[in-house]
This record gives structure tokens, sequence and C-alpha cells, in this order.
């Protein structure tokens, strides 16, 4: 399915991408020098864990549960199947093993703990959120039984490159179908990277989930942007959505590219979610902000909109939650 009066305004003639609300993001060296002398970085923070339950998880074909596995990794358990988001599950944020970005959370299920999966879409190829010994690891889990995984376009070449094949590639505004779900990409305000050659070469993308009485929507990482206003008016509302509500500080650094707890909540207001989750927080120090600051600020929020503070929740990592 494809919308063709939209489809082609992100695509650059060099055949890399750009947002649609904002220049490309694209920050100078210089700006990543400054942020870098000038930043304190957080004191790290070790969140306790849930006491969750690996086996009802694994025989579970009934109940419909999200479970929090810490970033933004979900498990979704819906309609009999099992869905995961941006899949993390290792050690370091990083291209490598001693280095990089340490996590200070373990995860909330480990892959051996995992359900057997899918579905698996993931946002986009930054290291936080596309990590490749996870992906392997589920993959050699299940050879006999793959689970399909949505990207969006030109991230495919990645996965056949490591021999995962179940790989389907779509554009922003293309929709394809898997089982009784109908899966789209939708455009969100992100870059992308992963070497110093590819920047913005690959797509980033939200995507929406649907099947009979249910919408969901997964943002992955973005900036605040019209984007979200557009989405509410196309599908007119979400049962749920998973909203980043870390990674924001400093702002003159990161707003074009990640939501502070004010924007997400803006976010779930936008697209007339009636639940929402805060994903990317309190597992990765990639940013300046307090580590536990995130959650506390969306509490401000809700205090001062008068939201109720379950319509926008915030779980421990391995946290279950029944739908």
């Amino acid at each position: 399915i494809h919308d063709t009066d939209t489809k082609m305004k992100h695509h650059l003639s060099e055949g890399s991408f750009k947002n649609r609300y904002t220049n490309t993001i694209n920050k100078p060296f210089s700006d990543v020098i400054k942020w870098a002398w000038n930043r304190t970085k957080p004191e790290p923070i070790h969140f306790q864990h849930a006491d969750n339950d690996p086996q009802f998880l694994k025989e579970n074909r009934e109940h419909r549960t999200l479970t929090w596995i810490g970033h933004s990794t979900l498990l979704i358990q819906y309609g009999g199947i099992n869905i995961l988001t941006d899949p993390h599950l290792s050690p370091r944020a990083s291209p490598l093993s001693f280095a990089g970005p340490k996590r200070l959370t373990p995860p909330g299920l480990p892959v051996d703990d995992l359900p057997k999966i899918d579905l698996i879409i993931i946002s986009h190829n930054h290291y936080d959120h596309l990590d490749r010994l996870t992906l392997e690891k589920i993959y050699e889990r299940q050879l006999n039984n793959p689970p399909q995984i949505f990207v969006p376009l030109k991230l495919k070449e990645w996965f056949l490159d490591l021999g995962i094949k179940n790989v389907t590639e779509l554009d922003w505004n293309e929709s394809e179908k898997f089982g009784k779900w109908l899966i789209h990409a939708v455009p969100v305000q992100h870059w992308s990277w992963r070497t110093p050659w590819d920047r913005n070469k690959t797509l980033w993308a939200g995507w929406v989930l649907e099947t009979k009485g249910f919408r969901f929507f997964f943002s992955g990482d973005t900036g605040y942007s019209q984007d979200f206003e557009n989405l509410g008016k196309q599908f007119g509302q979400f049962d749920l959505a998973a909203i980043p509500i870390g990674g924001y500080e400093p702002r003159w650094f990161m707003k074009d590219s990640h939501v502070n707890p004010e924007e997400a909540v803006l976010i779930h207001q936008d697209i007339n979610s009636r639940y929402s989750v805060g994903i990317h927080w309190g597992t990765f120090i990639l940013t300046d902000e307090p580590v536990e600051e995130p959650p506390k600020r969306l509490l401000a929020v809700f205090e001062k909109a008068g939201i109720p503070e379950e319509e926008f929740f915030v779980m421990k990592h391995g946290e279950t939650k029944v739908l």
C-alpha cells in the first residue's frame, strides 16, 4: 500500500533521506566537540528489576501483555503473537564489545527467557536500537521458525549480510500485511548513522501496528514535529503508544532528534492515545539529564496538565502489565 503524494519528499538526490519539518539532522563535528567538552556525565543509577515470570510469557497465547525489557525494547503479546520492538539485550550500545555506552540495568528478560518471537520492528540503525548480537541470538534460537522483521527503507541489506532473510523493508507511508495485522511505516523526526560514511543513507521510521480492536504506535527515537498531529488525523486514535521520555539534554544539541517528557506528552495528545508507556530511559547513559529524572519530569507534567498518571505510565525493567 503506497501513499504516492507524500512518498518521495524525504528522498534526496544523492540517495540519503531528510525529515519533513526540519533540516537534515547532521551536526557539525564542532558541535560534538562543544558538547563533549562541556558535558557533566550523570551519576549512574542501577534500577531494581520487577519480578517477572518468563515461563508464563513463554506459554502465554491468550492474555494480552506488555513487558518493558529496557530502553526501547518492549515485548507485546497480543492475539497469540509475540512482538519485539528495537530488541537490545547486550551489555553495550556500541560496535565494540570493550568500549562505548555500557548498560546500567540488565535486560528485564535475557534472550534465553524470551518466548518465541513472531514479529520484530526496527525503528532505525543507531547502536542502542539496532543490536547485531541480540538479533543474531534470536535468529539462531529460531532457525526453523524465524521472526518476520520490519525495517525502514535501505536497512534490509544489513540483515541480509548477516544471513537474516525474513525481512520486510518499507518506506514512509507504506504498509504490509502480517497475518491478521497491518503494519505501517510512518514519518518521525530523526536521523541515521552507523559508520562515518553512511549518515542518513538508511531511513528511520515510527511504526503503527493494527489488528482487530487494537492499534499500537511505536515512535522509536524522535524529535517533536508536525508528524504527530498528522498521525492523529490519519489514524484517529491509538489504544497504546510507546514514546521516548529520556535522552534529551542538552536541548541545544538534542532537541531536533529527541523529545523531553513535556514533548512526549504532546505526542500522546497529538495522536490521541488512550494509554502511553514511557521508554528510552534508565538503561544507558547516552545524554546529560540525570538518569532518574525523566519519570519525575513526566509526573510533573501530568500534575500540571491534569492528566491521570495511569494514562501515560512508566514501568520497571522486566515488568509485565496485562493490557
